[in-house]
């Protein structure tokens, strides 16, 4: 039974043998990778946090070779003859003919993300759709962000290669907001900046340390019902992985510096103008001939 031909490749015979020689070093394969990823794991946790991507970069890639070359290796057992790539070129026009077309457009965008590094494990993204996350994880057909409510989102690599997204992280983790926010008319614009930088300044994730990224107070325009203004603050990186958090902080600091102040916020308002009464009019008076 081991020496009885199975089927035939390339006219070729397959026996039982080879196929168990196959599994068996594929199986050696996956073990090896499995040893060598902990290994590097290992090592990542011995060194900073910063260099957690590539040592993530390089596990992924030492993963995907090793199954490569140990998959090949297992069928060269087989007596397939690699030489002649008519055939692999067959069978990958198949393949991809019945469906592997988005499987293979991610598994290449996920090794253009590793190596471009344009995104990279840690990194806070926002995507089309408005989601904002960290990313935990980039594998060969997807990458997983985590959102700040602790929703794992998982988006195809392809999606991420051929849209656009916005990563707040990619250079420099510090970022300015703006806070836009609107007074009364009549108010003292000098007294709305201090209470505004007063405001910004209680928030915990504001940078006033740094030169030349100090809060600042602009003033933008004449709105219908107020002055309008914007408060812009350079925050932290905490600060920037939490942009919801931060907007409702400084929106609540500048409400208490309003009110310590007696800064009105003003709200819509119509104001009706009664046209005055005509005179009556008098009734004419026909004249017949």
């Amino acid at each position: 039974m081991v020496n009885k031909p199975l089927f035939r490749i390339n006219e070729t015979p397959v026996t039982l043998l080879p196929l168990l020689r196959l599994i068996i070093i594929v199986l050696v394969g996956y073990l090896v990778s499995k040893l060598v990823r902990v290994i590097i794991k290992r090592m990542e946790s011995r060194r900073d946090q910063d260099k957690s991507p590539v040592f993530f970069m390089l596990d992924k890639l030492i993963h995907y070779v090793i199954i490569f070359v140990a998959t090949l290796a297992g069928f060269t057992t087989l007596g397939i003859d690699f030489t002649n790539l008519t055939l692999i070129a067959g069978a990958l026009s198949v393949g991809i003919g019945f469906g592997l077309q988005n499987i293979v457009a991610n598994f290449v965008s996920g090794l253009t993300i590793m190596f471009e590094r344009t995104l990279k494990v840690g990194d806070y993204i926002e995507i089309e759709d408005g989601i904002t996350g960290t990313v935990r994880e980039i594998n060969a057909r997807s990458t997983r962000i985590n959102t700040n409510d602790n929703i794992d989102v998982v988006i195809p690599n392809s999606d991420l290669v051929t849209n656009q997204i916005i990563n707040w992280t990619l250079r420099d983790s510090i970022k300015r907001v703006k806070i836009p926010f609107g007074v009364a008319y009549g108010t003292d614009k000098d007294l709305v900046k201090q209470a505004a930088i007063e405001a910004a300044e209680k928030v915990p994730y504001t940078l006033t340390n740094m030169k030349g990224k100090e809060p600042e107070v602009w003033m933008t325009g004449f709105g219908d019902n107020s002055l309008d203004f914007i408060l812009l603050v350079w925050v932290s990186k905490y600060g920037v992985r939490r942009p919801n958090r931060i907007k409702a902080a400084f929106l609540w600091e500048l409400d208490t510096a309003f009110r310590d102040h007696g800064i009105e916020i003003p709200f819509p308002q119509r104001v009706l103008h009664q046209a005055k009464e005509s005179p009556p009019t008098q009734d004419l008076i026909r004249l017949d001939d």
